[in-house]
C-alpha cells in the first residue's frame, strides 16, 4: 500500500526542446486507481515510465510512500508493471510465467507455487496453469500478465494500455474485471489509456494530459460535468461535446444559430465582468433536443445504436454552415434530409478566448 507523488517532474528527450512531461504535479492516494488519459503524444506513458524508473527525470522528483525514488533503479521501487503486449515467455507455462519474478528473488518453490495458485484463484486461471501462452486467448494472456504482477505483492501497480490488444467485447469485459480486482486488492494503481471511455469507467480519478501538461485531475463525474478548459471539454465524453465559436460583443449576446444560449447564473455573472471576444460555447449532444421549436437545420447523418441515436444536423450559425450532434431516443424515425429544429435542454458551458472555463 502506498501513496505516489509527482513533484514538478519533467522529462525532456534528447534532441527536443519541448518537454514530453512538463512540471507534472500529481498526488495519488493510497489504494487509488488513477487513470492517465490523453491523445497520442500527450506524455501519459512517459509519466508512467518515469514512475517506474524506466525514463530519466530531468527535473523535479517522484515519491513512493514518502520516499524519494527519483534516482532509484526500477527494482528498488517495489512496483509491478503490466504492458499492452503481455510480455509473456512463450516457452514457459502459465505457472512458470507468473512465478518467474519470485524465482529470480530466490523464493523457495513451495512458497512460490502457493503464491502463484492464490493469484490464479483470484484471476480464474487455475485450469490453465500448465498451458503455454500460445494456447490461451487474449483475455487469458492478459490475466496471466496481471497474475505475474499480483504474486509480487507490490506497493504500486502500473498498467500501460493493457487492454489495447483485445477486441471490443473482451475489452469491456476485462476492464470490468480489472476494476473489480483492483478494488478487492486495494493496491495503488496508475493506469494509462488513450480511450477516455475506459478512463471514465475505471478510474477513481482521471488525470487528463495534453502535450505533457496536466490539464485537469478530478473524478469522472466532475470531468464530464465541469471541464476546466476547452481541451478537456472536447476530449472527455463520447460522442464529443459540441464546441461552437461565438463572438461576444458589447451587448454580451450569445446565440447558437437563432437560439439564445442558456447560461447558469454563475456563468452569466462571470461573463458580465469579462471583456468581448471570441468565446466557445460547449454543449453535449444529450443537452440538445430535436423538436418543433429552435434553430432550423437539415439532418445530414443519423447514427442508430439501438438504445439511442445520434443525429447530425447542419445549421447556419453566424452566417456560416455548422454541423452539430444531437442525442435522440433509440429507434428514431428521423432520417437524413429531414428538416428539423434544434433546441437546448439546459445550460451550456462557456470557455473564454484563452480556452479556460468561464464561471462556476
Amino acid at each position: 500500500m502506498a501513496e505516489v507523488k509527482f513533484d514538478e517532474a519533467c522529462r525532456i528527450y534528447p534532441g527536443t526542446d519541448e518537454p514530453a512531461v512538463d512540471r507534472l504535479n500529481l498526488d495519488i492516494g493510497d489504494g487509488e486507481l488513477l487513470v492517465l488519459v490523453g491523445p497520442s503524444g500527450s506524455g501519459k506513458s512517459t509519466a508512467l515510465r518515469m514512475l517506474a524508473g524506466l525514463e530519466w527525470i530531468d527535473r523535479g522528483s517522484v515519491y513512493i510512500n514518502g520516499k524519494d525514488v527519483t534516482l532509484s533503479p526500477p527494482q528498488d521501487r517495489d512496483i509491478a508493471m503490466v504492458f499492452q503486449n503481455y510480455a509473456l515467455y512463450p516457452s514457459m507455462t502459465v505457472a512458470q510465467n507468473m512465478g518467474f519474478a519470485l524465482k529470480q528473488q530466490g523464493i523457495p518453490k513451495a512458497e512460490r507455487m502457493k503464491q502463484v495458485r492464490e493469484a490464479a484463484r483470484i484471476l480464474d486461471l487455475e485450469p490453465f496453469l500448465d498451458r503455454k501462452p500460445k494456447n490461451l486467448s487474449g483475455g487469458q494472456r492478459q490475466r496471466v500478465a496481471m497474475g505475474r504482477a499480483i504474486v509480487r505483492s507490490p506497493q504500486v501497480f502500473l498498467m500501460d494500455e493493457p487492454l489495447s490488444n483485445l477486441d471490443a467485447k473482451l475489452r469491456v469485459q476485462t476492464r470490468t474485471e480489472l476494476a473489480d480486482l483492483q478494488a478487492r486488492l486495494g493496491v495503488t494503481t496508475v493506469y494509462v489509456t488513450h480511450d477516455q471511455v475506459e478512463a471514465l469507467t475505471m478510474g477513481h480519478r482521471v488525470a487528463v494530459l495534453n502535450f505533457g501538461v496536466l490539464q485537469q485531475v478530478d473524478t469522472p463525474a466532475i470531468l464530464y460535468s465541469r471541464p476546466k478548459n476547452r481541451f478537456v471539454a472536447g476530449f472527455i465524453g463520447s460522442p464529443a461535446m459540441n464546441l461552437i465559436d461565438v463572438d461576444v460583443s458589447g451587448d454580451r449576446g450569445l446565440k447558437l444559430g437563432d437560439l439564445d444560449v442558456p447560461l447558469s447564473p454563475e456563468v452569466a455573472a462571470a461573463l458580465e465582468t469579462s471583456g468581448p471576444g471570441k468565446y466557445t460555447v460547449g454543449v453535449r449532444p444529450e443537452h440538445l433536443q430535436i423538436g418543433t421549436e429552435g434553430t432550423p437545420g437539415e439532418v445530414s447523418v443519423v447514427e442508430e445504436l439501438g438504445s439511442e441515436s445520434f443525429v447530425h444536423v447542419a445549421i447556419t450559425h453566424q452566417r456560416e454552415p455548422l454541423n452539430i450532434e444531437v442525442r435522440a431516443e433509440g429507434e428514431t424515425t428521423i432520417q437524413r434530409g429531414d428538416n428539423v429544429h434544434v433546441a437546448f435542454r439546459g445550460p451550456a458551458h462557456l470557455f473564454a478566448p484563452d480556452g479556460e472555463r468561464v464561471g462556476d
